[in-house]
């Protein structure tokens, strides 16, 4: 899956609403700012590929599709509500596409799932978290381009205050009893993320 029209436009349709080209566009230049390094075209990319490979496994596919799309459409180092933001700007675009209330309140729902600060409740929600952490389980020299990315966008913030506070986050994901939810995603990353993640660690320690 790329970020062509033909695929948005498919996903919007399962749903019952009219897709925007116009707001297809707004969204590509906004993984475009200047200030993304990770946060960008090419992680949205990342996300929809994987996406398609394991759609079988989503119980509301075209709802996963939308929410990826918005998941990080707002993003602002400065601030903390940008998956707030993002998530009421896909449920309004919804809406005003014609889509179902409890559509559009579902991919809410999983746009805010993404903040990662707590368990999923549906089965939907851990495979697009699974997915939006997929870069945890990359091979290593993406992993190692990952981090780099993470450390531009906090350019402004001084490396024993970034370091600390990095290595503090991926901690946080490695002490957790599995990084993946998914079966079928942990099978397939969960042993590459754990070294990936012990090995930043200990390079930011």
């Amino acid at each position: 899956m790329s970020l062509d029209l033909v695929s948005w436009r498919a996903a919007w349709r399962a749903l019952g609403a009219t897709p925007s080209d116009s707001l297809h566009t707004e969204l590509l230049a906004r993984y475009a700012e200047r200030h993304r390094a990770y946060h960008s075209q090419q992680h949205l990319a990342e996300c929809l590929a994987l996406f398609d490979e394991v759609r079988h496994l989503a119980e509301r596919p075209a709802e996963i599709e939308i929410a990826l799309w918005f998941h990080d459409a707002i993003y602002d180092v400065h601030r903390h509500d940008n998956e707030v933001r993002s998530a009421d700007w896909a449920r309004d675009a919804l809406l005003d596409a014609g889509a179902a209330v409890d559509a559009a309140d579902r991919v809410e729902a999983l746009v805010l799932a993404t903040r990662h600060s707590a368990a999923p409740a549906m089965p939907d929600e851990q495979l697009l978290l699974d997915i939006d952490l997929a870069i945890l389980g990359a091979a290593p020299a993406r992993f190692a381009e990952y981090e780099a990315q993470i450390r531009v966008e906090y350019a402004r913030v001084p490396l024993a205050v970034f370091n600390e506070k990095r290595g503090a986050i991926l901690a946080g994901f490695l002490a957790r009893p599995l990084v993946y939810g998914t079966p079928a995603l942990g099978a397939r990353l969960e042993a590459i993320a754990r070294a990936n993640l012990q090995a930043a660690v200990a390079n930011l320690g």
